[in-house]
């Protein structure tokens, strides 16, 4: 009767959340904004509806006190669908600021909805989005090329002039912009063969930007070079946290892209606001800075600083920012939009029945990092847990960020609502789709090739790759075993969080095929796997054991992708054969 009563009230819970208002905004980001020094910016707008029921009745906060939000009056739709669509309408109060680029939060909370609290991040460029100097580093080799990423509001025109060197400098446009318009430019500097090491001038003069701020002349110098290069694998670091929170730490990792050997010394840390709470330690025998934010006693707000990173290389010391923001302590938050597959961890992917599903957020425990240590996984771990439509799902990894879980077999396909419960309190509710199958092939960490194992244990990698792992490119012939997840039940059918058996094994009906080469379809070899399925004794892994075709392509970066039919694919990695 315990059990009976159990089961009713999970799913009472879970109709009353699905039935709950969902908050959905038409865009997350507003900016870079240029904005000329000393004005105050336009005011710029979001829609935000309700795909739910009920009501909404949000709250908004902004972390900036230049950043005013407030809402509009109910108006039919523009960006998003429907008929009743409400402004978020965002004043930029800038004409204090000094030149350079400043960041708010605005947070859009309803604690009676799904997919809520949102947040829309507003960025504004005082004096514009373009610099009026860019310095590019380049080697001696024919082609090699360095970039200053720009933006602009709309179309831009350059026009390069160089005094020495030829024709090395242009404008590049980057890609699709976004809902607000902004299009991604690049200064860029291309080593266009036989120039030697020294230094080359140029200006780039920008015309036709629709705020007239990012109208000018760019100075330009080219830097050709046999010295390291160092690159960064990001420009600044957000991060936050509760009082009460574990360290928050974010990587800095610099790799080379010049000649000569990079060493990195020990960084160096600044502090704008609030004191003692950033340190970063350079990891031993490596390029990798780690930054760390403590909140120790800093009240709740937005603190800034910055970390300096020492090297060899030519373009050496970079400086890249540091924004830690701290929020009170309070429930689990769950982020929207951040619940996502272990393979690709894309947003708005469907997750398949049975994958590997991560949620991100913040507050979930407050102790070091929980794995699970045996089998069948529980359903709380660390004094957490996830409910997929109120039902607790099997846990794999708990932290105060991020929690790894399993989706049940049997959640029902369609739109599914996850709840993080921490030490019995519970957080906000998140959308998320659910699929019966939605295969993803998992990535090794290097570029774009998966997890692919030869006969011999190695990976299936280029003869010349210099990326630390033991590969040797698979050959016509050979049997490789790929592992994926998100490919949905089995036959047997195999219980939520329990290990794979080995016998019988837990197969997939029917066998889909892989496509080697080509991405589409049609130009692409499908070959039938040996077998696939749940790799045994684990649990939501899955196995494509395969036989690399005669007739495969052969390549340094052959494109392979699973097929399930009925227009059903996982998503694309790649493997070298020779």
């Amino acid at each position: 009767m315990k059990l009976m009563r159990s089961f009713l009230l999970s799913g009472l819970a879970a109709t009353v959340m699905l039935a709950a208002p969902a908050l959905r905004l038409s865009d997350t980001t507003i900016g870079p904004v240029s904005i000329a020094a000393g004005q105050n910016g336009p005011t710029r707008s979001v829609e935000m509806t309700n795909a739910g029921d009920g009501t909404l009745n949000v709250t908004l906060r902004s972390s900036a006190t230049w950043a005013t939000a407030t809402l509009g009056t109910a108006r039919p739709c523009s960006a998003l669908g429907g008929n009743n669509c409400t402004p978020i309408n965002v004043a930029l109060n800038t004409a204090s600021l000094t030149a350079g680029t400043y960041t708010s939060a605005i947070t859009v909370s309803d604690p009676n909805a799904v997919d809520a609290p949102q947040t829309i991040t507003v960025v504004v460029a005082i004096g514009g989005t373009i610099p009026d100097s860019v310095n590019l580093y380049v080697t001696p080799d024919t082609g090699s090329r360095d970039t200053v990423k720009i933006t602009g509001n709309g179309l831009l025109d350059g026009t390069p002039t160089t005094t020495t060197g030829g024709s090395w400098l242009s404008l590049a446009f980057e890609g699709q912009g976004s809902f607000a318009f902004v299009l991604p430019y690049a200064i860029a500097g291309r080593n266009p063969g036989g120039l030697a090491e020294g230094t080359y001038n140029g200006t780039l003069r920008i015309t036709s930007a629709t705020q007239p701020v990012n109208n000018k002349t760019v100075t330009a110098t080219l830097r050709v070079t046999t010295q390291p290069i160092a690159s960064l694998n990001t420009s600044a670091i957000s991060m936050r946290a509760a009082a009460g929170a574990p360290v928050q730490i974010a990587n800095l990792i610099g790799t080379n892209r010049g000649r000569g050997t990079l060493t990195f010394t020990a960084p160096t840390v600044t502090m704008t606001s609030g004191t003692g709470w950033l340190t970063a330690d350079l990891v031993p025998n490596t390029n990798i800075v780690q930054a760390k934010a403590t909140v120790g006693s800093l009240s709740p707000g937005t603190y800034t600083g910055s970390i300096t990173l020492n090297s060899n290389a030519v373009n050496g010391p970079q400086v890249v920012p540091v924004t830690f923001e701290v929020v009170a302590k309070g429930n689990p938050v769950a982020t929207a939009g951040g619940v996502v597959n272990n393979a690709t961890f894309a947003g708005g992917d469907p997750l398949g029945r049975g994958t590997i599903a991560a949620v991100f957020g913040e507050q979930f425990i407050y102790g070091d990092p929980v794995a699970a240590s045996s089998l069948p996984l529980g359903t709380t771990l660390g004094g957490a847990r996830v409910l997929v439509n109120g039902a607790p799902a099997p846990v794999y990894f708990v932290s105060y960020g991020q929690i790894n879980f399993q989706i049940p077999y049997e959640a029902t396909v369609g739109t599914a609502t996850i709840v993080v419960e921490a030490n019995g309190l519970r957080s906000n509710g998140v959308t998320v789709p659910i699929a019966n199958r939605a295969p993803r092939m998992l990535r090794l960490g290097i570029g774009e090739y998966g997890i692919f194992v030869n006969q011999d244990g190695t990976f299936p990698l280029p003869r010349t790759s210099v990326l630390g792992a033991a590969g040797r490119p698979a050959r016509a012939g050979d049997t490789l075993v790929m592992y994926a997840i998100g490919l949905g039940p089995t036959s047997p059918t195999v219980a939520n969080g329990t290990a794979a058996p080995s016998n019988p094994l837990a197969v997939i009906a029917p066998t889909p095929v892989l496509q080697f080469g080509k991405t589409s379809i049609s130009e692409s070899d499908s070959t039938a796997p040996l077998f696939v399925g749940l790799t045994p004794g684990f649990v939501g892994l899955y196995q494509i054991n395969v036989t690399i075709p005669a007739t495969v392509e052969k390549g340094p970066n052959v494109p392979v992708f699973l097929n399930m039919g009925g227009n059903v694919f996982s998503n694309t990695v790649e493997l070298a054969i020779e």
